[in-house]
C-alpha cells in the first residue's frame, strides 16, 4: 500500500482524490492547503495548488512527507528545495463537476532519481494507464503546445458558437465536424488533415468570409489563414 497525502482543494486535487479513493493500492489522505501545520507521514506528498503557491507550500514540508511532487505543467521541479522531489503532472483540462476517466489521461513524471521515478510510475498506474518521463523543460514546452490544442481551440469553438447564435443556427450541427477532426488527427498528422479555403488558397471564399466578420474576428481569421498557408 502506498501512502499518499494530497494537498489542495481545487479541480485537480478533487479529481485526483476521487480517483485515488477508488484505487486498491493507494491509501489517500487529503489536506487543505490552508492547514499545513500537521502534515501526515507519507510515501508521496502531492501538492495540487496554484502555481504561485507551490514553492511556499513545499517549503513547509519536511522529510516525513516522503517524495514531494507538484502537479503543475509549467513550474520547474527545482522550484521546490527538498532533496526528494518530483512532478506528477496529469495532462488534461479539469472542469469542476465533470467526470474524469484517468485511464485516458497521460501522466508526465519527473524525479531526481530512478527509485522515486519508479514510485511515481506505481502511483500513476494505480489510477491511469499511460505515463511519460518528461523533463521540466520538455514539460514547459508541452504545456505551451497544450494551450494551442486545447485553450485556443476551445476559443475557436466559442467564436463559431457566437456566429451560430447570431444567426439562429444550432451550434450542435457542428458537433460531428468537431468530433471527426479530433478523431482524424489520432491517425494522421494535423498538417495532413488540414482542409478548408486557406489550404486550397480559395481567395474568393476567404474574401467572402472576411466580409461577414467583425474587426477582431477578421484579424484572427487573417492570421490563422496566413499561418496555414505558410506551414
Amino acid at each position: 500500500m502506498i501512502k499518499v497525502v494530497l494537498i489542495g482543494q481545487g479541480n485537480v486535487a478533487s479529481h485526483l482524490a476521487t480517483a485515488f479513493d477508488a484505487a486498491t493500492n493507494i491509501e489517500i489522505e487529503k489536506v487543505n492547503s490552508r492547514h499545513l501545520k500537521n502534515i501526515p507521514k507519507a510515501d508521496v506528498t502531492i501538492i495540487a495548488v496554484s502555481d504561485d503557491a507551490i514553492s511556499s507550500v513545499s517549503n513547509l514540508l519536511n522529510a516525513s512527507a516522503g517524495l514531494i511532487v507538484h502537479t503543475s505543467g509549467t513550474v520547474p521541479m527545482n522550484d521546490m528545495h527538498q532533496q526528494r522531489k518530483g512532478v506528477f503532472y496529469p495532462l488534461q483540462s479539469f472542469t469542476k463537476g465533470a467526470i474524469v476517466d484517468f485511464s485516458n489521461i497521460p501522466f508526465c513524471l519527473e524525479a531526481t532519481n530512478n527509485n522515486d521515478l519508479e514510485l511515481l510510475e506505481l502511483v500513476a498506474k494505480s489510477i491511469g494507464e499511460k505515463s511519460y518521463h518528461i523533463t521540466s523543460n520538455q514539460r514547459k514546452k508541452l504545456h505551451l503546445a497544450a494551450v494551442f490544442v486545447n485553450n485556443f481551440t476551445n476559443h475557436m469553438y466559442q467564436i463559431g458558437k457566437d456566429i451560430c447564435d447570431e444567426h439562429q443556427v444550432p451550434f450542435e450541427i457542428l458537433h460531428p465536424l468537431i468530433e471527426e477532426t479530433s478523431k482524424k488527427i489520432t491517425n494522421i498528422s494535423p498538417k495532413e488533415a488540414q482542409t478548408g479555403p486557406a489550404k486550397r488558397n480559395d481567395q474568393q471564399t476567404i474574401k467572402n468570409h472576411l466580409e461577414q466578420l467583425n474587426s477582431q474576428q477578421q484579424e484572427i481569421y487573417k492570421l490563422i489563414t496566413q499561418s496555414i498557408q505558410e506551414n
